[in-house]
């Protein structure tokens, strides 16, 4: 009897369309780099926060950094809001 309820539940789903995000994710666990590739950012901070620990004069610099790209952004931002404004 529960296999048959898993059976239905089971086709149930696989009739229902995915969520975009899921289909996404899925295909992107399939593929054998991608688990590297996720784990690259987590280990990337690890390193800065043991550098700030090490050397706080680094944080000084990563907040300019991050800063000024943070202002470049928003520039870009907001001459392309422009030139959609003027199209409509």
């Amino acid at each position: 009897m529960e296999e048959n309820s898993t059976k239905k539940t089971q086709e149930s789903i696989d009739q229902k369309e995915m969520c975009p995000m899921a289909a996404m994710c899925k295909g992107m666990m399939e593929k054998p780099g991608s688990r590297f590739l996720l784990m690259i950012p987590g280990a990337v901070l690890v390193i800065v926060g043991v550098l700030i620990l090490i050397k706080p004069k680094i944080l000084f610099w990563l907040m300019a950094v991050t800063s000024i790209l943070i202002g470049i952004i928003m520039l870009v931002l907001a001459n392309f809001i422009n030139k959609m404004g003027a199209r409509f």
